[in-house]
């Protein structure tokens, strides 16, 4: 079970048709996973909702037409002038079968590091990874602490994840060494692109100091070619 909800409706509006669909205030979706897909359609704003809440990574609870499935979030397809959903796919699973998912990867308590003392910053690399584990099991998000956090050599990779019980990384080959998290120093960064701005500046005035006049000329010479 989830604590995400969606009603759905079966349709029978495919292709061009589905676009007098979205003018109703409906979205048009399908579920794979039981044998042939199943088109389905929902209201905009109930199901924005619940993708919002569920992402790819929590299962929903669906109503279709009286008959109730737990599916995850496939994919979703927006605009990409107006970003509203086109359309969506949902996965329908077993509450008892192990599934894959994508996980938000969340850096906590960095604040309280030497390196944030240090005014160093913390750059996110990888921001989500794929989990394998049953529906009642997959994590909203996994978290890892940077308060240990101290020198620009020190990073957060994939071997510090701690993943709850029941739950695996999705890829067995998956480089534990992998950075998540890296540190960057702001100041060292605006001081260096400060010194090349200079740098370039400089070059750039004396080239122009070198520039001879007149084409190189000498006065007489410039004189002669006037005549």
């Amino acid at each position: 079970m989830s604590d995400i909800k969606l009603s759905l409706n079966a349709r029978t509006a495919t292709g061009k048709k589905t676009a007098g669909l979205r003018a109703e205030g409906l979205i048009p979706s399908v579920i794979y996973g039981e044998g042939e897909p199943v088109l389905a359609q929902s209201a905009y704003n109930e199901t924005e909702k619940a993708l919002l809440t569920a992402g790819y990574h929590s299962t929903i609870d669906v109503d279709l037409d009286g008959k109730k499935k737990l599916v995850i979030v496939k994919d979703v397809n927006l605009d990409p002038v107006s970003r509203k959903i086109v359309n969506v796919e949902f996965q329908a699973v077993s509450a008892n079968q192990a599934i894959e998912a994508t996980t938000p990867i969340v850096i906590v308590n960095f604040e309280t590091s030497d390196a944030s003392k240090a005014h160093f910053a913390v750059l996110q690399v990888m921001e989500e990874i794929e989990v394998k584990a049953k529906p009642s099991d997959l994590p909203k998000e996994l978290t890892i602490d940077a308060s240990k956090m101290a020198s620009l050599d020190d990073k957060i990779t994939v071997a510090d994840i701690v993943l709850p019980k029941g739950v695996e990384f999705a890829d067995k080959e998956i480089e534990m060494t992998q950075a998540i998290a890296i540190l960057t120093d702001p100041a060292a960064e605006a001081a260096a692109r400060e010194a090349e701005d200079a740098a370039a500046k400089e070059a750039g005035e004396t080239d122009a100091a070198d520039v001879p006049s007149d084409n190189g000329s000498k006065p007489e010479e410039a004189a002669e070619k006037a005549e």
